[in-house]
C-alpha cells in the first residue's frame, strides 16, 4: 500500500509528529508563517484585556510592565491560549473557541465594561466589528506581526494540515491545491479555502492535536 504523505504547515512538537509516524504516515513539515514581536506601550489600558491567540499573549509578556496587570480580567479565544494565560498567573474570566463566541459572551454579559484588544497585524475583523456594533468601549494595540514564509513543495502530498488563514495564504503563494485533503484547525481557517477546494476535513476542537486526530482517522477509515 502506498505511504500517505502529510504536510504540516508549521513544525510539530515531537509527540505530535510521532502520532502521524506511528500511524504509518510520512511527514513533511515547515513553518509557513513566522511571528515578529514588536515594541508597544501599556499606558492606555482599559479594565479588561482581550487576546485572540497565544502569540498575542506571548508578546504581551515581553513588555516589562505586563506584570502590573495580573489583577485585570482577561477574555481570550482558544483553550490553549487560556492555559498559557493561567499558567503565567493571570486571570481568565471567559473564553471561547472562536472570536464569534467570545464576542457573544462580552455583548451579553459585559457590555458596560471597557476592553483593550491586543492584536496581530493580520487579525480578523470579527471581534472588533462585533464590539463596535454593540457600542462596547474598547481600544486596540497591535503587538506582533505575522509574516508569510512560503515554501515550494515539490513532492507528492496526500494531505495538508492548516492552522490559520495566513498559513493558507502563505502556502498558496508558492503552491497550488488540487486533490490534496486539507485538514483545518477551525472554521475560520476552512473559510480561507472557499472556492479553492472542497476536500476539507474540520477539526472537532480547534487544537493541533485534534487536527492530527482527524487526519489519522480519515486515512484509517
Amino acid at each position: 500500500m502506498e505511504t500517505i504523505r502529510i504536510l504540516s504547515t508549521k513544525k510539530l512538537l515531537p509527540n505530535h509528529k510521532h502520532f502521524l509516524l506511528n500511524a504509518g504516515m510520512s511527514v513533511l513539515e515547515a513553518d509557513f508563517i513566522s511571528i515578529q514581536y514588536i515594541a508597544f506601550e501599556l499606558d492606555t489600558i482599559n479594565g479588561n484585556l482581550l487576546f485572540t491567540s497565544q502569540n498575542a499573549f506571548n508578546s504581551f509578556l515581553l513588555n516589562e510592565k505586563s506584570a502590573n496587570f495580573k489583577n485585570n480580567a482577561i477574555f481570550c479565544v482558544g483553550s490553549k491560549t487560556k492555559e498559557a494565560i493561567q499558567k503565567a498567573g493571570y486571570k481568565v474570566v471567559a473564553y471561547a473557541d472562536y472570536a464569534e463566541g467570545l464576542a457573544d459572551i462580552i455583548i451579553s454579559n459585559y457590555a458596560n465594561e471597557s476592553f483593550t484588544f491586543f492584536s496581530g497585524s493580520m487579525r480578523r475583523d470579527t471581534l472588533p466589528n462585533a464590539l463596535t456594533s454593540a457600542g462596547i468601549n474598547f481600544n486596540e494595540i497591535e503587538i506582533y506581526k505575522t509574516v508569510l514564509s512560503p515554501h515550494g513543495i515539490h513532492s507528492k502530498i496526500n494531505g495538508i494540515l492548516f492552522y490559520s488563514p495566513s498559513g493558507i495564504a502563505s502556502y498558496l503563494s508558492a503552491n497550488s491545491i488540487t486533490n490534496e485533503v486539507c485538514f483545518c484547525i477551525g472554521t475560520t481557517t476552512a473559510e480561507a479555502l472557499k472556492g479553492i477546494t472542497e476536500n476539507i476535513v474540520l477539526a472537532k476542537k480547534p487544537t493541533v492535536e485534534n487536527v492530527i486526530i482527524q487526519c489519522i482517522n480519515y486515512y484509517k477509515d
